[in-house]
C-alpha cells in the first residue's frame, strides 16, 4: 500500500492543534494532583507514591525529548520511501531501554521500591513497589506514543495524536475518579496507566491506516539509540536547572520552595502550550528543505513572536488576579500575600520564559541541521554554570535571585544553541528575539500596569487583556503581522 497523501495544515493551525492538546493535558493532569492532594493529604504513603512517580516523570521526558529528534530523519525517510524501515529502528532503539525498565518494575518492584523509599516507613515501600508496576507500563506506553505521534507528523498529521494525547489523560481522570474512593491511591496508577495505553493506541491505529508498515526492521539501532542519547541530555538538564534551584531555595525557611514551585510550574506550562507546540509542528515543514542561516533565524524570530505575545498576555492576568485563582484551586494559604508573591515571582520569570522560548523553538533545529552531536557537552556545561550561579543569586536576593539564575542559565543555553547553527544566526536571531521579548513585555506592562488601582483585580484582568490585544493589532508591523504570515504559510 502506497502512503496515504494527506492534506497539509499551516504550521500555525497545527500549532494551535498541539497547543490545545497541551492544554487540555495541562489541566487534567492538574486536577489528577489537585484529587491526590486533597484525598491524601501529605504523608508516607503520599511519599511512596510520588517517589515512584519520579520514574515516571524521567520516562515521558525520554520521550518528550525524543519526539524533536525523529520527526525530521522521519519525514526525510518518507519521502526516500525508507519510512518503516526507520520507525522500526527507532522502536528498536527505544526497546533496548524500555525492555529492561519493564522487566525490573514488573519482577522487581518490592526491590526497586524500597531503593527509592530508603529511609522511609514501610507503607511508603508498598505504595512504591506496587505504583511501579502500573507507572512504568504506562511510561513505556507514551513513550511509543511519542513515537507514534512523530510518525505521523512525517505525514503532516497532529490532530489524531493531539485526541489521542487528550483522550488518554480524559480517560484516566475519569477512571481515577471513579475508583479512588474504593481503592485508594492505587486508583490513581491505574489511571495513568490507562492513559497510557489509550494514548497509543490511537495514534498507531491511525498509522497502520495511513500507510504500510511492510518490510518495518529494525537495523542501525545503535546509532538510533546514541541519537536518541542526545537528544535527551539537554531536556534532562533543563529540568536539572530547576532542581538545583530548589535544594538553595530550600534553605531560605519554611514555604519558600512550596512558592517557587508553583511560580514555576505556572511559567513552564506557559512554555509548553506555546512554544512546545510550535517548535514540534514546525520540524516536519523546515525538513523538506535547505535550512539557510537566514531560515533558521527567522523561523526562530517568527515563532517566539507569537509564543511571546501569548505568555505576555497570560502572565499579565496572572499577575493580576493569581491569588484568587490559586485561592479557589489549592486552598486560602494560597490567597492573599501568598499568592501575590507567586504573582510577582511570576513575573520575575518573565526573563527565563523568554529565554525558553527561545531555546524550545531552537533545539529541533539542530536535529534539523543535523548539529547535535554538541548537545551533552552543552548540557553538561550549563549544569555546571547553574550551581554556581544558583548560589550566588539566591544568597544575593533569595526567591528573586532564583529565578534570575534561572534566566542566566537558560540565556548561556540559547546562545550555545544559536551558535551551533552558525554565528549568523546567533547575531540575526538574537536581535530578533531581544526586540520581539522588548516590544511583547512592553506591551504588556503598559496594558496590565497599575489598572488594579482604578478598578478590582477581575475587572483590571480583562480590561489589560483588551488593551494588550489593541496595541498588538496596532504595533502588528513590528513583527507580529510577520510571524502570523509566516506560520501560515509554512508547511
Amino acid at each position: 500500500m502506497e502512503p496515504t497523501a494527506s492534506p497539509r495544515r499551516s504550521a500555525l493551525a497545527s500549532g494551535f492543534l498541539t497547543a490545545a492538546s497541551l492544554a487540555v493535558i495541562t489541566g487534567l493532569s492538574a486536577v489528577v494532583g489537585l484529587v491526590i492532594a486533597r484525598q491524601f493529604g501529605r504523608g508516607a504513603e503520599t511519599d511512596g507514591f510520588f517517589a515512584a512517580y519520579s520514574i515516571f516523570l524521567v520516562l515521558v521526558l525520554v520521550g518528550t525529548a525524543m519526539r524533536v529528534a525523529v520527526i525530521p530523519p522521519l519525514a526525510r525517510a518518507r519521502a526516500a520511501g525508507t519510512f518503516a524501515r526507520e520507525l522500526g529502528s527507532y522502536a528498536a532503539a527505544i526497546g533496548v531501554i524500555a525492555l529492561p525498565a519493564l522487566v525490573l518494575a514488573l519482577l522487581a518492584s518490592d526491590w526497586l521500591g524500597g531503593q527509592l523509599t530508603v529511609g522511609l516507613p514501610e507503607v511508603s515501600q508498598e505504595t512504591a513497589a506496587e505504583t511501579l508496576r502500573f507507572v512504568v507500563p504506562a511510561a513505556i506506553a507514551q513513550v511509543y506514543a511519542a513515537l507514534a505521534a512523530s510518525a505521523l507528523a512525517a505525514y503532516d498529521s497532529y490532530a489524531t495524536a493531539a485526541v489521542g494525547f487528550a483522550a488518554g489523560s480524559a480517560g484516566g481522570l475519569a477512571l481515577i475518579l471513579l475508583l479512588v474512593d474504593e481503592h485508594g491511591i492505587s486508583a490513581v496508577a491505574w489511571g495513568m496507566l490507562l492513559n497510557g495505553a489509550v494514548a497509543l493506541a490511537i495514534p498507531v491505529l491511525a498509522l497502520v491506516r495511513r500507510t504500510s508498515l511492510r518490510g518495518i526492521g529494525a537495523t542501525a539501532v545503535g546509532s538510533r539509540l546514541l541519537e536518541l542519547a542526545r537528544a535527551v541530555a539537554l531536556p534532562i538538564v533543563l529540568q536539572g536547572l530547576f532542581v538545583v534551584c530548589i535544594r538553595f531555595v530550600s534553605e531560605l525557611g519554611t514555604g519558600a520552595v512550596t512558592s517557587f514551585t508553583y511560580a514555576y510550574l505556572v511559567a513552564a506550562a506557559l512554555v509548553a502550550v506555546t512554544a512546545s507546540s510550535l517548535g514540534l509542528v514546525s520540524s516536519v515543514p523546515l525538513a523538506r528543505g535547505e535550512l539557510t542561516d537566514r531560515r533558521a533565524a527567522d523561523h526562530v524570530i517568527r515563532t517566539s513572536w507569537l509564543a511571546f505575545a501569548a505568555i505576555a498576555a497570560a502572565a499579565g492576568v496572572f499577575a493580576l488576579v493569581g491569588d484568587r485563582f490559586l485561592g479557589a484551586v489549592l486552598g486560602p494559604e494560597y490567597a492573599g500575600e501568598t499568592g501575590n508573591e507567586l504573582g510577582r515571582l511570576i513575573g520575575f520569570l518573565g526573563v527565563w520564559m523568554a529565554a525558553s522560548v527561545g531555546v524550545t523553538i531552537t533545539f529541533p533545529l539542530l536535529f534539523v541541521a543535523a548539529r547535535d552531536r554538541l548537545l551533552p557537552a552543552i548540557a553538561l556545561g550549563a549544569l555546571v554554570l547553574h550551581v554556581a550561579v544558583s548560589w550566588a543569586l539566591i544568597e544575593a536576593w533569595e526567591l528573586v535571585g532564583a529565578t534570575l539564575a534561572l534566566a542566566v542559565t537558560t540565556l548561556a543555553i540559547l546562545v550555545a544553541l544559536l551558535t551551533l547553527l552558525s554565528r549568523a544566526v546567533l547575531f540575526h536571531a538574537g536581535r530578533g528575539l531581544g526586540l520581539a521579548a522588548l516590544a511583547t513585555g512592553g506591551l504588556a506592562a503598559l496594558s496590565f500596569g497599575g489598572l488594579d488601582l482604578v478598578a478590582g483585580a477581575v475587572l483590571a484582568a480583562a480590561l489589560g487583556l483588551a488593551l494588550f490585544g489593541g496595541l498588538l493589532f496596532a504595533t502588528r508591523s513590528l513583527g507580529l503581522r510577520q510571524a502570523w504570515a509566516y506560520l501560515r504559510a509554512l508547511q
